[in-house]
């Protein structure tokens, strides 16, 4: 059982914060390097097909089944140290999280047979995406209970934890389209394998960094007591469907990576190909990130603590809707006017990206309510494995698509192919926001009434009223 007796510690502040962007700085300098070129890498420099390398994501997911919950029940079950429940994980896991990541980009295997390319493919994203990535990150999310048993807090951490994000997303998605792209004797922008490794390489260092700052500027104060009682396959499968917010939020989850992942994956085909610049990518990416920055630090935190994070990530979503719908429709090949549209999308989906953390903080709490125990491992670890599913689909689909239109290394500037690069990057996201919108609406129950409402229960339970 979870204890919330707040320790005699030093009061959450500005080094929690910073600690804990830290934190998703880290996950982020791998996570979003993947989902943004390894898709790219295997199928224009390694020569794997489209297909075969989402088919590759997908399959790994299903592993991710056993080793999210795996960690998540061995954090819930481990012992606090000194320096907390969760933080000394992340130092186990870091350092093989990052050597994982650089193993993924071998530009020195790539004239090898293809039977070797694609069993090192597979040996080396299973490493990192369901062993080491699952070590750090499991207890990296679940800590945020740990940090601060105030929801305001949690808002707070939420919106850092974005602010981590989206300095890891600047930097991949500015900086190395500018670095890992060139331009070939036809006028095409192609990648560069080794230049891909050397950039692999600096990311998982910098990830490493990260790591670091976050394990030692972060204080676990809240103490999350080890859990004793037997572990049930079948128990924690009636916890996961007796509550329709956990339900809920997986199936919201699900959707929103299927979508943003898809928007972002895409990138990598839509400016280098489409448009056929490699800067056209950086741009939307600055442009994205600045306006993330500024919501998640100034606008969001108030808005959510006034309106409530699921009302605001409802409104959002709509607005994204609609500027990928209208770039879909208006089909243009003005890439500044392009541009325009993909950012308003992302201003739209910051709403809930910024809130997603938080309100997995109120779900924990509201199980708790229902139930008695404390479980954050464990729900964190489900949540976690939903989001997994959510990328696994977007990488199979995504691979799948771009097979369906045809596209190799060799028919990558073809007009038809070109033309079904832009369909799947417009349309998939504008259907996925849209669907995200129906779950939050109709079946996500905790508004701002009802997380109030479990946040005064559990204060009153912990001052023993």
């Amino acid at each position: 059982m979870a204890s919330n007796n707040t320790k005699t510690v030093k009061p959450f502040g500005w080094a929690d914060k910073i600690g804990y962007a830290m934190g998703d700085f880290g996950n982020d300098f791998t996570f979003i390097l993947s989902s943004s070129f390894l898709l790219k890498f295997y199928t224009d420099v390694m020569g794997v097909s489209a297909g075969l390398v989402g088919l590759m994501m997908m399959l790994a997911r299903f592993v991710d089944a056993f080793t999210d919950t795996a960690m998540g029940q061995i954090v819930d079950r481990s012992t606090p140290t000194a320096k907390g429940k969760f933080i000394p994980w992340i130092r186990r896991f870091m350092g093989p999280v990052a050597i994982a990541s650089f193993l993924m980009y071998a530009s020195w295997f790539k004239d090898m047979p293809m039977g070797f390319k694609i069993v090192w493919m597979f040996a080396t994203y299973l490493l990192w995406g369901s062993i080491c990535y699952t070590g750090c990150n499991i207890p990296y999310g679940s800590m945020a209970s740990a940090i601060s048993d105030d929801p305001d807090d949690r808002v707070q951490l939420s919106s850092w934890r974005n602010i981590g994000a989206t300095f890891a997303g600047t930097v991949i998605g500015v900086v190395l389209p500018l670095v890992v792209y060139y331009t070939d004797a036809e006028g095409n922008t192609q990648l560069s394998g080794t230049k891909m490794s050397i950039a692999a390489l600096a990311c998982s260092i910098g990830a490493l960094v990260c790591y670091i700052l976050c394990t030692s500027l972060t204080t676990e104060r809240v103490q999350i007591e080890k859990k004793t009682e037997k572990f049930s396959l079948g128990a924690l499968f009636k916890q996961l469907f007796s509550s329709r917010a956990l339900v809920s939020i997986i199936v919201a989850a699900i959707v929103l990576l299927l979508a943003q992942l898809t928007m972002q994956g895409m990138n990598a085909y839509i400016f280098p190909n489409y448009f056929n610049s490699a800067a056209g990518a950086s741009i939307a990416s600055l442009v994205g990130s600045i306006e993330m920055l500024i919501l998640a630090m100034f606008i969001i935190p108030p808005l959510s603590k006034n309106f409530g994070k699921k009302e605001i990530a409802i409104a959002g979503n709509a607005v994204a809707v609609v500027a990928f719908l209208f770039a879909f429709i208006s089909r243009t090949t003005n890439m500044t006017m392009y541009i325009v549209l993909y950012t308003l999308g992302y201003f739209g989906i910051a709403f809930f990206n910024t809130c997603i953390w938080a309100m997995i903080t109120d779900v924990i709490d509201e199980d708790e309510v229902r139930r008695g125990t404390r479980s954050d491992g464990t729900i964190y670890s489900l949540y976690s494995f939903a989001r997994k599913i959510g990328q696994a689909l977007s990488s199979g689909l995504t691979g799948a698509l771009l097979t369906m239109i045809g596209y190799t290394s060799a028919t990558a500037f073809d007009p038809d192919v070109l033309s079904g690069i832009y369909t799947i990057g417009t349309l998939i996201p504008a259907i996925g926001f849209a669907l995200l919108i129906v779950v939050l609406l109709f079946w996500y129950p905790l508004g701002k009434k009802q997380v109030e409402e479990n946040s005064a229960t559990l204060a009153s339970r912990k001052q023993g009223k």
